[in-house]
This record gives structure tokens, sequence and C-alpha cells, in this order.
């Protein structure tokens, strides 16, 4: 909800959990997916798969883009309770809305939620594979990197 009007939050993720984009949308219709469609294949090369829920408007977006005329699509059954990949990458953006008290303008959150999926995802460690020393290791190595290049792109401007 951006002030008061419900809007749909698009969202393609990778199947290691990783946010490949994001789109913030009033519809829910074919014309609003095949737009998501296309967005993630500007950027990404073209899938194997393609999993979503059981909305009619996905295989009708499918069709009409040359790209994914050979790929697989795979219908999972959205309910409440179920571990699904898809919903519970919402779970960040959700925590971030919350402490932002709400997104209120759909231009600033789609620019927000464009950049706040990969810098998150470069600091999101898999932590339940690594041991707490390696974690502090690998987000210490991060967090340079993360320095490093904040640094020099304000020297860049400044320049």
């Amino acid at each position: 909800m951006l002030r008061g009007e419900p809007y749909l939050l698009w969202r393609a993720v990778d199947e290691h959990g990783a946010e490949l984009d994001v789109l913030v949308q009033k519809r829910r219709d074919k014309a609003a997916a095949k737009r998501f469609f296309r967005r993630v294949l500007r950027s990404n090369p073209v899938p194997r798969k393609i999993v979503t829920d059981q909305l009619r408007s996905y295989p009708a977006a499918k069709a009409d883009i040359p790209e994914l005329a050979y790929v697989k699509h795979v219908f999972v059954k959205a309910a409440a309770r179920v571990n699904n990949r898809a919903e519970n990458s919402h779970q960040p953006t959700r925590r971030r809305e919350r402490q932002m008290c709400g997104f209120r303008d759909a231009r600033r959150t789609q620019a927000f939620l464009s950049c706040f999926g990969p810098i998150r995802q470069h600091f999101a460690l898999p932590r339940h594979q690594m041991n707490a020393a390696r974690h502090r290791a690998i987000l210490k190595e991060r967090f340079a990197k993360w320095h490093d290049w904040t640094v020099s792109s304000a020297i860049k401007e400044v320049i």
C-alpha cells in the first residue's frame, strides 16, 4: 500500500534466493506480467525454468514473448504457511518498509527497491552454511569492499 492505494511488488529471484529484479506496479494482468518479464530479460539471461503462482496472466504473457517460448513454466500452489522462496524473498522488503514507516511514492519506492536488493544481498550471508569465525571474516571482507567502492565513487564525483 502506497498512500492507501494497493500496489503489487513483482520480484524475480534465482535458484539461490538472490533477487534479480523488482518492479512496483498497480495491476496484476497480462500487460503487467509482460512488462515484468521483459524487464527481467533485459538484465539477465533467459532462464531454463520459471516458477510462478497460478495466476493466468503469467502463461499468457509468456506466450507473447519469443525468448520465453521454450522455457519450462512451473506453477506453485500459493497457500498459507508454505515455505515458498518467492514469498520468503519479500521479507527483507517488508521489514525495511516497517522501519521506514511505509513507502509513500511509487517512483521513489521503485528506485529504492532497485538499489536496496543488490546492496542487501552483498551483506546477507548464508549463516547456516558457515561458522561464526568464517561469517565474521567474510563480512569484514565485504565491508572493506563496500568502503573501497563508496570512497572511490565519492572521489570520482569530486573530480
